[in-house]
């Protein structure tokens, strides 16, 4: 029975079968994670802290262009269950992120029966975008914005009186916020094809702000790193305005709008 032809009753059914399968994939990764999450937490989530992380490694071989970074950043944890934890919260959003096309997957085959063939054909498309370019976000999170603002943050002292001890959560709710924010941030270009599709959106209006949206982005690119020197605000600028004028291309021109017909 096609979805447009079920009761509310079906399709409540329906959905919760949706559900109660997107949970146990993301319950059967979060065991898996936590099983390996000691190896993965050395090896991964706290390579950011060490000096010979890739990031800093590229930009030692930058001869003269920022200084040097050698020193190692020590974590320190305050409360007596945190550790533990820690230990779920990270496996279930490492769960989540994971499992992210299994659960689109099982959305799409929620969604798509109710469509019509051509409304598939731009779906899939769409949904496949979505999943290529939220990794592509994480991604750019773990490999450049986190490790800088790391390194800002942890070096920056108002004065020399009081050192700095990061705690452990602290470190965590940084790195998980700031990578999931990038692989939000990456869904801009899929978001605006979807807006121009509904005609919403068009390129003109990226054209009309182009200026605007560049002063956003360095205001932007100078929240999420603020690090004095000019090299590492165009590192983390670069990315987000590629993105910008991704998305310009992807929407229709103004002409190729036509307005609907009543």
């Amino acid at each position: 029975m096609a979805l447009k032809e079920m009761g509310f009753w079906d399709h409540v059914d329906a959905l919760r079968t949706v559900l109660l399968r997107g949970a146990g994939v993301v319950v059967l990764f979060m065991a898996l994670f936590f099983a390996v999450m000691p190896e993965l937490f050395d090896r991964v989530i706290l390579a950011p802290c060490r000096p010979d992380f890739c990031l800093y490694t590229f930009l030692d071989r930058v001869g003269g262009v920022i200084d040097p970074v050698r020193s190692e950043v020590e974590l320190i944890n305050i409360e007596l269950a945190s550790q533990f934890f820690i230990h779920l919260s990270a496996s279930f959003w490492l769960a989540m992120v994971a499992s992210f096309p299994i659960l689109i997957y099982l959305l799409w085959s929620f969604v798509a029966p109710g469509l019509y063939d051509s409304e598939k054909r731009g779906a899939v498309p769409a949904f496949t975008a979505g999943i290529v370019m939220f990794f592509a976000g994480v991604a750019c999170g773990y490999f450049l914005v986190f490790p800088l603002t790391l390194r800002f943050l942890a070096d920056y002292r108002l004065s020399d009186m009081i050192p700095n001890r990061i705690s452990l959560t602290s470190y965590m709710d940084n790195f998980m916020m700031l990578i999931l924010i990038m692989g939000i941030i990456f869904e801009l270009p899929v978001v605006a094809w979807l807006l121009g599709k509904a005609r919403l959106l068009h390129r003109g209006i990226f054209e009309r702000y182009r200026r605007h949206a560049i002063v956003a982005l360095l205001v932007l690119a100078a929240v999420v790193t603020p690090t004095g020197d000019p090299f590492t605000l165009t590192v983390v600028f670069l990315p987000i305005y590629l993105l910008w004028e991704v998305s310009a291309l992807v929407v229709p021109s103004p002409r190729k709008i036509q307005p609907v017909e009543t």
